[in-house]
């Protein structure tokens, strides 16, 4: 539907652009361009949901959706990607993260790069708008308000009984966590549930077990690859939400439209929405005391 409604916008204009990406660099190109490289599965999946995947040449290893992506050719990984394979692509503009320190090594070898990186609801409303001027759309900033209501509607669909219940959020092996400063964390909020993580406590925190058997959520979010073991977690037996088995397991393919601050945002909330309604929103499921 987003790509549709994107679609509709009028083809590229043949113009001279500037873009300024997230390190304050201001990119110009002659023209929109033609041959993209993207280095990170995010800002892959914008381009697609602008209507534009036909201008991607070369991904990262890591970019799996939409489907026609990956018949592309890869080029590594986003922090490690093969320069040697960029370069034989040809490509009018590489995008990819701010952190990554590739950059440097590409722009010596005369290839220009757009850096961007969202990290937060306002930045992927940010980024498809600095996508859109880079791909010559005029109307880009549609995608986000598509977006944004739907994220909306996601809440609207919950009931009263589980507003404010306590969510952990495991977002990665190693016990990192999705506080309330993270991307995930503001859809949480947006859906009216309270995260154990507090913002202070940074985006992705890495957690020790006991933080979470004393804050003893409602609910845990988790995905599956790393969800084994949660019972034999110290002292995680006793928690309420492992008592009630009020667990999300998430596959993988659900894991990527949570863990991406792109496009998906909502598809994401709808996921989260549909555990907190099963687990918690139906008698069985009602919060412990």
């Amino acid at each position: 539907m987003l790509v549709a409604l994107v679609g509709m916008c009028s083809a590229p204009l043949a113009q001279a652009l500037q873009i300024t990406d997230d390190r304050g660099v201001a990119v110009t190109l002659a023209q929109p361009p033609q041959r993209i490289i993207s280095l990170m599965p995010a800002l892959t999946e914008t381009i697609c949901a602008l209507g534009q995947c036909a201008r991607l040449v070369g991904v990262d290893r890591d970019s799996n959706f939409p489907d026609s992506v990956r018949r592309l050719a890869t080029v590594g990984g986003g922090l490690d990607p093969n320069i040697e394979a960029i370069v034989a692509l040809r490509p009018d503009v590489v995008v990819m993260a701010a952190s990554a320190r590739s950059q440097e090594r590409l722009q010596q070898l005369g290839l220009k790069v757009v850096a961007l990186e969202p990290k937060n609801h306002a930045d992927v409303q940010r980024v498809i708008s600095q996508l859109g001027v880079l791909l010559g759309l005029p109307d880009a900033s549609a995608l986000w308000r598509s977006i944004d209501a739907e994220v909306a509607a996601a809440a609207r669909s919950l009931p009263p009984s589980v507003q404010s219940a306590r969510v952990y959020f495991e977002a990665s092996v190693g016990m990192y966590a999705a506080g309330e400063a993270s991307f995930i964390g503001e859809t949480l909020t947006r859906l009216g549930v309270r995260n154990i993580v507090p913002a202070r406590m940074g985006p992705f925190p890495q957690l020790n077990p006991e933080y979470v058997v004393r804050a003893d959520p409602d609910l845990i979010m988790v995905g599956d690859g790393h969800s084994l073991g949660l019972e034999q977690r110290p002292g995680w037996s006793g928690m309420r939400a492992i008592r009630a088995q009020r667990v999300c397991r998430f596959s993988t393919e659900q894991g990527d439209t949570l863990v991406r601050p792109g496009p998906r945002l909502a598809e994401g909330a709808r996921t989260m929405a549909r555990c907190l309604r099963d687990k918690l929103a139906s008698p069985a499921g009602g919060q412990t005391p």
